[in-house]
């Protein structure tokens, strides 16, 4: 008999060549597969007449075949089967491209319902590849269809069956993880309900109901396990630090830390003196000072006696970490060192035995910092930078390097403070709200694609005042699952180098370079031997280019808001003035909204509201790779108020039943979510 942890190859009706296909989406178990739920819906319930289908509008209408389908050879590779279908209001023409074996399937003078995009005019109504099927079939029309997130070689079709086998095989095995009382209290349906009708909803209502069933209970269980994490750090003790006077650390400062950085580290210093490990997220938008918050709380655990350790996901941001932090360290008598994968092994050996003996005191790098077997004497404090780019073993390696290591990530996604709590909910949050004085803002303009000779001319001019600039390029998709970044970046570049600037140096980056090629191309742009690099959005985080006075984005609305400021926070970090350009063809009302809020506003918070109000949580980098449950249904934009709801009913379950001894299904469940990840965030 089947269980949730069944691998789907085993489910009846889906084999080994179905279970391949479905792994391409990480779906290995009948658990997996029936949460995977659509990310959106088609409602195919209403069915229209011909003579009331609106050019340029999806909508279904049953017709009866009035002549025998034909089928004509257009080229090599292209082959059109129409068909003429009639209902008493009209005629409707029906084109279908490459489905040749449509001219067997669909007999004259029965009835068919087709879904697709009607166009023609008054007079003659057409449709180009529709959906079809027999009436009365109900498989794809005449009802909501759920439309799933896909990868090559799956469809919507297999998912949807593949999903039906799996309700099937668990109709009678599904443990409804919610208390009886929590449920009933909360007025929610039960777990059965819930997946037949997220999957297959009988109505807009019932959909509604399931939604708001699976939404609450995985709030509710996220919530659960978050506090449960929390109570178990707690009870972690180590020896608190000692007040240090930090005064020598601001006076050889060359600037005031704002209000909002002094906040920042007079929170973290507190944890440091608590006596319970630091687990804090220092987050806050490119250029407002997280390096300074960092580096504060790096002299503080150094003078207790402690090592400290700071990680960046390239070499080439460890190598600028390292020249920003290492004078200012040295100058106050702490010993560094900067270690990478380009680091030559006999002086790696050296800073290896230097860390053991606890001859340095401060070691800036990359992975190198966890690997080969580099041990340290007394690992206090291990910083991260930019940590959603980082897996959860390499955290927790760096981590393990100590003895329950204070733990300080930064993160320069501005992310809403609700959103925050979820995503880092087993961190304390600080955020950096505050931006240095002097700062210029970055002027933001949003135009159509007819602007590029403009554009082109403003590159060529700034070039000749000596500034430098980005492009990240549109992608090149052959479809939706498989865009070649390679092909569009180099070509793009090519164009840019040969018929606009040939006499400037143009150059290339993009995600599938090796990360040595990646480094390279960043420390020439950086160091002015290029003019223009054209990139995909590799460059979001990258190193500091104070040069760089105008970032071009083409295709914008593709990007998320939180995507586009942080691609404009590369330009902006000297003292020229700098200039961001969003070029979008896309006349849609939501993309001109969008646009209008990066123009409007260079305060990351306030994009990352709008963001997760027009999008959702699903923008923000690096939900996955927490150490936490990705949230698969929830959203915390829309679902505020079932949070308050989840949270209230958690705290109520936990104050009653601290261990859960009375809801054992809600204790298992919680354990399969963290367990994974207990390791990380204990």
């Amino acid at each position: 008999m089947a269980d949730l942890s069944t691998d789907v190859r085993y489910i009846k009706g889906i084999g080994e060549q179905r279970a391949k296909a479905l792994g391409k989406l990480g779906i290995a178990t009948l658990r997996d597969l029936i949460s995977w739920f659509p990310r959106k819906y088609d409602d195919r319930t209403q069915v229209r007449r011909i003579a009331d289908l609106v050019p340029g509008e999806y909508a279904c209408v049953a017709a009866m075949i009035a002549s025998p389908p034909t089928v004509s050879h257009i080229r090599k590779g292209m082959d059109l089967v129409k068909v003429r279908a009639v209902d008493e209001s009209g005629v409707l023409d029906v084109t279908f491209f490459n489905q040749t074996w449509l001219k067997n399937q669909l007999a004259q003078g029965e009835t068919y319902v087709f879904y697709g995009r009607a166009e023609g005019n008054l007079l003659r109504k057409t449709m180009a590849s529709p959906i079809v099927e027999r009436e009365g079939r109900g498989e794809f029309t005449g009802r909501i269809v759920p439309i799933y997130p896909l990868t090559a070689g799956v469809s919507q079709l297999v998912l949807s069956r593949s999903i039906r086998q799996g309700l099937d095989a668990c109709a009678d095995i599904l443990p409804d993880v919610l208390p009886d009382d929590v449920r009933q209290e909360r007025h929610l349906c039960r777990i059965n309900y819930a997946y037949e009708n997220i999957h297959f909803p009988e109505s807009a209502e019932a959909l509604d109901i399931a939604r708001r069933r699976l939404a609450f209970e995985e709030l509710f269980l996220f919530t659960i396990g978050l506090k449960r994490l929390r109570q178990r750090r707690e009870v972690v003790h180590v020896p608190p630090c000692k007040a240090v006077d930090m005064d020598a650390f601001y006076s050889i400062l060359p600037f005031t830390l704002t209000s909002a950085q002094q906040r920042c580290v007079d929170e973290a210093l507190a944890d440091m003196r608590s006596g319970t490990p630091m687990n804090r997220l220092c987050q806050g938008d490119v250029g407002s000072g997280k390096t300074m918050v960092a580096a504060a709380c790096i002299y503080f655990a150094v003078k207790n006696g402690r090592q400290a350790a700071l990680m960046a996901p390239t070499e080439i941001l460890a190598q600028q970490h390292y020249a920003g932090l290492a004078p200012l360290m040295e100058n106050l008598g702490i010993r560094c060192a900067l270690l990478t994968g380009s680091t030559p092994m006999k002086t790696k050996r050296s800073i290896a035995a230097q860390l053991a003996a606890g001859e340095i005191d401060f070691a800036i790098g990359t992975h190198a910092l966890i690997t080969g077997g580099m041990e340290y004497a007394d690992l206090g404090l291990v910083v991260t930078d930019e940590q959603h780019r980082f897996g959860v073993a390499q955290r927790a390696a760096l981590a393990g390097k100590g003895e329950h290591p204070h733990t300080l990530v930064m993160s320069a996604t501005p992310i809403p403070r609700t959103l925050a709590l979820i995503l880092y909910g087993d961190l304390e949050v600080s955020i950096i709200d505050q931006l240095p004085p002097g700062r210029r803002p970055i002027e933001t303009y949003a135009v159509p694609g007819s602007y590029h000779p403009r554009i082109y001319n403003f590159i060529r001019k700034l070039a000749a005042e000596g500034r430098q600039a980005y492009i990240v390029c549109p992608m090149v998709e052959g479809n939706d699952e498989l865009p070649d970044e390679r092909k569009a970046v180099t070509e793009y570049a090519s164009m840019l180098q040969t018929q606009v600037f040939p006499d400037l140096k143009v150059a290339f980056v993009h995600g599938r370079m090796k990360p040595k090629e990646k480094d390279a191309v960043m420390t020439a742009f950086a160091a002015h031997e290029t003019d223009i690099l054209v990139s995909t959005t590799v460059i979001e985080v990258g190193v500091d280019v104070p040069n760089a006075a105008v970032m071009v984005i083409e295709n914008a609305e593709r990007f998320g808001l939180s995507q586009l400021h942080q691609l404009r926070g590369r330009v902006g970090r000297g003292k020229h003035q700098s200039y961001c350009i969003l070029i979008s063809d896309n006349r849609s009302e939501e993309t001109r909204q969008r646009l209008k809020v990066m123009t409007r506003t260079t305060d990351g918070f306030k994009i990352a509201e709008e963001d997760l109000r027009l999008r959702g949580p699903g923008d923000f980098f690096g939900q996955r790779q927490h150490g936490l449950p990705g949230l698969r249904i929830a959203d915390i934009g829309c679902d505020t108020q079932l949070l308050k709801e989840a949270q209230a009913a958690a705290e109520t379950l936990l104050a009653a039943d601290p261990e859960l001894k009375r809801c054992p299904a809600t204790a298992e469940r919680i354990a399969e979510l963290f367990t994974q990840n207990e390791d990380t965030l204990n």
